[in-house]
C-alpha cells in the first residue's frame, strides 16, 4: 500500500464517519422539530403564550408547525436535507429573536437548535450546492 492510498483510506474513513455523524445529528433534530411542531398544533404552552405575545394569531403558530413539520420530513431527504438545515437556521433566528425580544424566554434552547442546524447546513452544502445547479440549471 501506497502512502497515497493510505491517505485516500484515511479520507474515505473520516468522510463515512461524518456521514453517520450528521444523520444521526438529523435524526435527532427532526425529531425535536416534530415534538415542536405536535406542541404548535396542540396549542399547548409555551407554545400558545409565545404565539400570543407575538399578535399574529393562530395562522401563525399553525404556519410554524407545518414548516417544522416539512423541514423534519426534508432532513430525511439527501437531496434537500441541507436546504432545511439552512431553513432551520432562519427559523431559529426567528425564534431566538422572539425570545429575547417578545416572549422574554430563554435562548439556550433556540440558539443551541439554530448552532445543530448550521451544522447540517455546513455538513450537507454539497447536496445543496448540487440542488442549486440543478433547479438554476447550472
Amino acid at each position: 500500500m501506497t502512502i497515497a492510498e493510505s491517505k485516500a483510506d484515511r479520507t474515505a474513513a473520516s468522510g463515512r464517519a461524518l456521514s453517520v455523524v450528521l444523520w444521526v445529528l438529523q435524526v435527532v433534530v427532526a425529531g425535536f422539530f416534530l415534538m415542536s411542531a405536535m406542541g404548535k398544533f396542540a396549542n399547548v404552552e409555551p407554545a400558545k403564550s409565545t404565539f400570543e405575545a407575538i399578535g399574529f394569531g393562530d395562522w401563525f403558530r399553525n404556519l410554524v408547525a407545518v414548516l417544522e413539520v416539512a423541514g423534519a420530513v426534508a432532513l430525511f431527504v439527501p437531496r434537500l436535507a441541507g436546504l432545511a438545515g439552512l431553513a432551520f437556521v432562519g427559523l431559529m433566528a426567528g425564534a431566538t429573536l422572539t425570545e429575547l425580544f417578545v416572549s422574554g424566554g430563554g435562548v439556550v434552547m433556540p440558539l443551541t437548535t439554530l448552532a445543530l442546524c448550521a451544522v447540517i447546513a455546513w455538513g450537507r452544502r454539497q447536496s445543496t450546492a448540487r440542488l442549486r445547479a440543478v433547479v438554476t440549471r447550472r
